[in-house]
């Protein structure tokens, strides 16, 4: 069976999603459980157990997260050329698995040991498993966005649970047994994939078995060289993290070359498919700005709910790990059901807004949450506390804003890529990711806080507040300028919406 062929295959029904969705929703669910459970921890791990201070925190969860998300680059160009989808994903998550068993490890090597191996698998799991829901639909199937949302709340459901659970274990009880808690359901989402792919039919298997098996060299087949590449990566990994002022040259050096990269792979492409990856280019470029805002949720924001926000809620203090790293994915749950009923509902009375004009109400959405959190700063400066229900509510518009943006942008990549680039565009969509989250700590250094006076919320509270207000402002003004730039990329995207 052609898997891209324009008309419905086979096994996929005209009305509701496919069961293979399903499948590919409880290996991400169980996955990124085991991910943001063990992200959850990182800062508040490295600045109060290693007692790192706050600026190398945050370049290190900075050069993580952005190498996190850097690797997908190389991970989709791997399935797309010569392992296809699968066996990707596969592999990815035996290293993921194995990075958070490390890190469970109460050893002073096995910290950014664990980190590297979740890197490396990362960048084979994540783009991949997202491919593989977009083989399940049409090029034009209007159910696509719908279904990328549902796959999305799947996302967010492990994220939750696993931002509550490790949170509470890592913060209250014991670091290391967070970071174990998190290995066992990685393996759990695994387990999912490997028995509940066999579903997937033809979809992600290698696009030539034959060159895979290939030896090279001694006999080592393609297939055994790109897995032992990946391991031999480890130890590079490690020694960036130990010299992690070498990322800035490396980040933005990388950026170039993907962008150069891209732009003479457009150019070998006839006009209309082209224009389509230039549209996309330039939405994952903004989409660059909203990750680098954004992800102060896992940054800036831990230690501002530990310091700054009142966490009292009927008597009972709350852990601020546990509701800082719930509330985001905990918003998206509730809102995924919202949002997939809306773009469908407005598509069937041709409201629907475009992707590009999508892409401007997230900016002008986050820059709302953002806002809320200073406006709350602002009131709350005799106590040096915000209230909770402020900061539930600022996440709400944050959250709204990912809506628009994240699902959508997945979606988006497989609209506009050519058939034979698209696990590569997912790597480039998430490249930009890694040069957000990068961003973000550079950001969230801006909001370090003094080691005298990190214990006096009153004291404290500034150093946020005005970082706080020139993010949101800079969201409304990106977000601004994106809709002004709605007709141009909407005439690049032709008549992919």
């Amino acid at each position: 069976m052609d898997l891209t062929d324009s008309t419905l295959p086979e096994d996929q029904p005209a009305k509701g999603h496919p069961k293979q969705l399903y499948v590919l929703f409880f290996a991400e669910m169980w996955e990124r459980f085991s991910f943001y459970g063990m992200k959850a921890l990182l800062l508040a791990y490295m600045v109060t157990e290693l007692k790192f201070d706050e600026p190398k925190g945050y370049a290190i969860l900075g050069s993580y997260a952005a190498l996190v998300y850097t690797m997908p680059m190389f991970g989709g160009m791997m399935a797309d050329k010569f392992l296809g989808y699968r066996k990707a994903v596969l592999f990815g998550g035996i290293l993921m698995t194995i990075g958070h068993l490390v890190l469970a490890v109460p050893a002073d090597w096995s910290f950014f040991y664990g980190m590297a191996f979740i890197i490396c698998g990362n960048g084979f799991f994540k783009p991949n498993i997202s491919s593989l829901v977009g083989t399940l639909y049409a090029e034009n199937d209007p159910r696509r966005d719908s279904g990328f949302s549902i796959f999305y709340m799947g996302i967010n459901i492990g994220a939750a649970l696993g931002g509550l659970l490790c949170g509470y274990v890592g913060q209250q009880i014991n670091w290391h047994y967070g970071f174990g808690l998190a290995g066992i359901f990685m393996v759990l989402g695994l387990i999912v994939f490997y028995i509940g792919g066999k579903s997937l039919g033809e979809r992600g298997l290698p696009p030539n078995p034959a060159q895979l098996k290939q030896g090279l060299f001694l006999g080592i087949s393609r297939e055994v060289f790109i897995y032992l590449g990946a391991l031999a990566l480890i130890p590079v990994i490690v020694a960036l993290f130990h010299r992690y002022e070498i990322m800035d040259f490396l980040m933005f050096g990388l950026g170039a070359l993907a962008l150069l990269y891209i732009l003479f792979v457009a150019f070998q492409l006839e006009k209309i498919a082209r224009n389509k990856l230039f549209a996309a280019l330039i939405m994952i470029v903004f989409s660059t700005m909203f990750w680098a805002f954004y992800e102060q949720n896992a940054g800036s924001l831990n230690l501002f709910a530990m310091r700054n926000v009142d966490m009292e809620l009927a008597g009972v203090q709350l852990p601020p790990l546990s509701v800082n790293n719930f509330l985001p994915p905990a918003w998206v749950i509730i809102l995924s059901f919202f949002f997939a009923w809306l773009w469908p509902a407005l598509n069937r009375r041709n409201l629907e807004p475009s992707t590009p004009l999508k892409f401007g109400f997230s900016f002008l959405l986050l820059g709302a949450g953002f806002y809320l959190f200073y406006w709350s700063c602002q009131l709350s400066q005799e106590t040096g506390l915000i209230p909770l229900y402020a900061f539930v509510a600022g996440y709400f518009f944050i959250i709204c804003g990912e809506m628009c943006l994240s699902p959508i942008g997945l979606s988006m990549v497989t609209k506009l890529s050519p058939v034979k680039m698209v696990a590569l565009m997912m790597g480039i969509w998430f490249f930009a990711s890694a040069i957000g989250e990068f961003l973000a700590g550079k950001i969230g250094a801006l909001m370090s806080v003094p080691k005298e006076v990190v214990d006096n919320p009153v004291l404290s509270l500034p150093y946020y507040a005005d970082i706080l207000s020139k993010i949101g402002i800079g969201s409304f003004a990106i977000g601004i300028l994106l809709i002004c730039c709605v007709p141009l990329i909407r005439k690049l995207m032709g008549e992919v919406r």
